[in-house]
C-alpha cells in the first residue's frame, strides 16, 4: 500500500502543477498552494491499508473472475458488430435477463471513453508480485528455497529472443504451424485480411494455408 500511496500522491501533485486538478464545492480552499500542500502532508502521514472483503462463493470464484480480466482487453474483437457513421454496435450479455445476448449502439467517442476506463494509469500494474516472488529478488529467492527443500532442479529462465512458435513448442510440445487437416504440411502466411473496422481498433488477422509442397 505504501507504493500505491506514493504513486497516488505524486499523481495528485502532477495534476495540480499542470492545472488539471479542479476543486469544486467545499474543496475550493485547496486550490491555494499552501492549503494543498498541507492536505498532501496530512495524507502522506496517514497509514494506508487495503481492505479485502471475504468472497461469498469462495476463493475459487474470485480467481475465476479475476482470470477473465488480468490478461484480456476491455472488449473482444468478435463482440464488435459494426462501426459506421460514428456509431459502434457491439454485443453484451444481460446478466439480469438469463444471460441473453443483446446489442448496444454508442457514439464513437462514448465507446472510446468507456474503453479507456479499463486502461491503467502510468505506474499502476494489474498484477503486482511481492514476497519471494518480487521481481527484483525472485531468481535468488527461488534458488535459496530450492536449496532449503533439497531440490536440485535448475531455475528455468526463458531465452530472451524466442518466437511464438518456439515458445509454444517448448510449453506444449505442439507445432502451431502444422496443418490441422493433413498433419504433415506446414502453414505459411500468404495473405492478410482486414475487417471493415480494422482501421479503427482491430489488429490485423492472418490467414494461413497449408503448404505441402
Amino acid at each position: 500500500m505504501l507504493a500505491f500511496k506514493n504513486i497516488y500522491i505524486k499523481g495528485l501533485k502532477d495534476l495540480k502543477d499542470s492545472g488539471k486538478l479542479i476543486f469544486p464545492g467545499n474543496t475550493a480552499k485547496y486550490e491555494n498552494d499552501s492549503e494543498f500542500n498541507k492536505l498532501i502532508n496530512k495524507v502522506a502521514k496517514k497509514k494506508w491499508c487495503g481492505y479485502a472483503k471475504a468472497p461469498f462463493s469462495g476463493p475459487e470464484k474470485v480467481l475465476e473472475y479475476l482470470g477473465r480480466y488480468t490478461h484480456r482487453v476491455a472488449i473482444s474483437n468478435y463482440r464488435i458488430q459494426s462501426m459506421e457513421n460514428g456509431k459502434v454496435v457491439f454485443s453484451w450479455k444481460d446478466r439480469s435477463d438469463e444471460n441473453k445476448t443483446k446489442f448496444m449502439t454508442l457514439d464513437g467517442e462514448e465507446f472510446m471513453r468507456r474503453f479507456l476506463l479499463h486502461v491503467l494509469p502510468k505506474g499502476f500494474r494489474k498484477i503486482r508480485y511481492f514476497g519471494f516472488l518480487s521481481p527484483r529478488y525472485k531468481t535468488e529467492n527461488i534458488r535459496i528455497i530450492r536449496e532449503l527443500i533439497g531440490s536440485n532442479e535448475d531455475v528455468f529462465i526463458p531465452p530472451e529472443k524466442e518466437s511464438t512458435e518456439e515458445m509454444m513448442r517448448r510449453l506444449t510440445g505442439k507445432e502451431i504451424n502444422c496443418c490441422p487437416a493433413c498433419e504433415k504440411g506446414r502453414m505459411i502466411q500468404v495473405l492478410t485480411l482486414k475487417p471493415a473496422y480494422y482501421d479503427y481498433i482491430v489488429p490485423r488477422r492472418k490467414k494461413e494455408v497449408c503448404n505441402t509442397s
